[in-house]
């Protein structure tokens, strides 16, 4: 089986190559999102049918993020989100949760020296409870946020340790506090100030979720900021995710109509 693989990936891959340049060229004449937003789904399921360990898929899932990002700074995409780790998954296996903590400190320690991210000035920020973090894992971010923290071309936010509504409660009790040191007053709050106090306050909302793996749900991620997004779901797990996938949903976007609920 191995060998007809090995032989239908060298027969399709240069055929693969001519469409992307087609796809990239019709793309690039059309409406370039501001913001991505990305659900990573399905590194287990993509280890289990592979035959290789749960720890393996996460670490090529892991390597596939850093492909995504180039792909979307070619595309010149400014804001590119992706929810990398929620609170509920801290109920997974231990081992499983520690060879995570482990991928993000090299990982976040790995960006910090990144020549593109610099090359780009692609800012690095964390969405989420940091606070719930090993304390190895919250000084590689700080260390990635703090040497990016001056860009402003890009921005690429990683949710670690994020929940939607938590995210929704953290805004609220500050905005609460502000109320009550009268900083803000009742009368003035709407959406636009309300936004003001979440993780992406200075950001634009997303343009499109993109989720893999099949699953079409939205689990907790931008809650109060997908509103009016565009979503796409692609029946591929995380780690096989190929540019020609990521150009689809891009063009997919191009073609929609966006009412923002009229």
């Amino acid at each position: 089986m191995k060998p007809l693989y090995a032989a239908y990936r060298f027969i399709t891959k240069p055929l693969y190559a001519i469409y992307e340049k087609k796809l990239i060229k019709q793309i690039k004449q059309g409406p370039i999102p501001q913001h991505i937003a990305i659900i990573m789904d399905g590194n287990r399921r993509f280890a289990k049918e592979l035959g290789i360990s749960p720890t393996e898929g996460h670490s090529r899932g892991g390597d596939k993020l850093e492909e995504v990002n180039e792909w979307t700074l070619e595309l010149g995409i400014k804001v590119m989100s992706v929810y990398a780790f929620s609170t509920e998954n801290f109920n997974r296996d231990i081992k499983e949760v520690e060879h995570l903590m482990n991928l993000f400190e090299k990982n976040f320690t790995k960006l910090a020296n990144d020549k593109r991210i610099h090359d780009n000035q692609v800012r690095i920020r964390v969405l989420g409870q940091k606070e719930l973090l090993p304390d190895r894992v919250r000084r590689a971010i700080e260390y990635a946020e703090k040497k990016t923290k001056k860009y402003d071309q890009f921005h690429y936010n990683l949710a670690v340790a994020y929940g939607g509504r938590e995210e929704i409660v953290h805004g609220i009790k500050n905005l609460a506090r502000d109320v009550k040191d009268g900083k803000v007053e009742v009368d003035s709050i709407d959406q636009k100030l309300f936004s003001r106090y979440l993780y992406t306050a200075d950001m634009p909302d997303p343009d499109l979720i993109l989720r893999t793996s099949g699953e079409e749900r939205i689990s907790n991620f931008l809650l109060w900021q997908v509103a009016y997004s565009e979503l796409y779901f692609i029946d591929v797990y995380w780690p096989g995710f190929r540019r020609v996938d990521f150009l689809r949903a891009v063009r997919s976007f191009q073609q929609r109509k966006r009412r923002y609920g009229k």
